[in-house]
This record gives structure tokens, C-alpha cells and sequence, in this order.
């Protein structure tokens, strides 16, 4: 199985562009970890596959009322905890993971930082794609896989060259 993930995404008007959704195609299922901004964007994600997101600090109105603030994603064989992540940045994997203290997850998926992270604490992966189109806060546009085999293996995408 292999997920696509985003984060950050900030679309204010319109759908994501043609250059992104690309790279999410042939994918089995998509997760968006917040700032989203436009329900639209959920939408036009879930036409290339099953798609869960959850509301971000940036997301207003429909996009607030209609999404979690966290929540658990059977992918497999394994549980996924999604969630984008609050208040400043240092420390933040520590606190996404603390929100699913107890849920038995073996992957945090988080976004808010808009700066890629891969890491492991208490034997769960920490997984921030980053931002697939604002870089107020990094240098460089990313989203992330995540192939699940016999374990979930995470993936940094460069989109910078696709972005022109």
C-alpha cells in the first residue's frame, strides 16, 4: 500500500496544481495533516484516492467545522495517527505524539512546521511532509510517501523541480 501525505497546503482559491497531483497518482490512499483552507482541495484529493485530513490552526469556516482534530487511519496492518500540530514550533513531534498517548499507533502523521521531519520516538515513526506549497517557513516545497510492506517506510519528495 502506498500513501500519499500532505501538509500545508494553504489554497485559498482553486484546486492544488496539476504538478502536485501528479505526483499522487497511482496512490492507495491520501493523508492531509491540516491547513487546507478550502474544502475543495479535500475534494479534489479524494477523486485520485480514499482521502482523510484533519483541520489545521489556519482553517476557518467549513474546512474547521467539517474536520477532526485528530484522528486514527487503519492503513494495513497498521494505525495512524493524524493531527497538524500547535504553538510554536520546537518541540512539536513530541507534543503530536503525546496527542495519541495510549492509541497504540505505530506512525504519527503531523504538519504546522512546514518543515519535513523523519524520526522515531517510543518506537513510532514521526512523519512531517512539510509544505507542498508554502515556503514562508523552509526553504523548499515537500509532501511525503508512505509505503507499507512488512513496515512503513517514509519518503521525502523535492518538489521544487516539478514546481516551475
Amino acid at each position: 500500500m502506498r500513501i500519499g501525505v500532505l501538509s500545508d497546503t494553504h489554497v485559498k482559491e482553486g484546486e492544488l496544481p496539476g504538478w502536485l497531483t501528479d505526483r499522487l497518482e497511482g496512490v492507495d490512499m491520501i493523508l492531509h495533516a491540516g491547513d487546507i483552507l478550502e474544502m475543495s482541495v479535500v475534494e479534489q484529493l479524494s477523486r485520485i484516492a480514499e482521502t482523510f485530513a484533519v483541520r489545521g490552526n489556519m482553517d476557518r469556516g467549513e474546512t474547521e467545522r467539517s474536520l477532526p482534530g485528530k484522528r486514527l487511519v487503519e492503513a494495513g496492518a497498521f494505525r495512524i495517527g493524524l493531527t497538524h500540530g500547535s504553538g510554536a514550533p520546537w518541540g512539536m513531534a513530541k507534543k503530536v505524539l503525546a496527542q495519541f498517548e495510549g492509541d497504540d499507533v505505530d506512525c504519527v502523521v503531523f504538519g504546522h512546521t512546514h518543515r519535513p521531519l523523519v524520526d522515531t520516538a517510543r518506537g513510532v515513526l514521526l512523519f512531517n511532509p512539510g509544505s507542498a506549497l508554502d515556503t514562508r517557513f523552509a526553504s523548499r516545497r515537500t509532501m511525503g510517501m508512505l509505503d507499507l510492506n512488512d513496515k512503513i517506510d517514509p519518503r521525502l519528495i523535492d518538489l521544487e523541480a516539478f514546481a516551475r
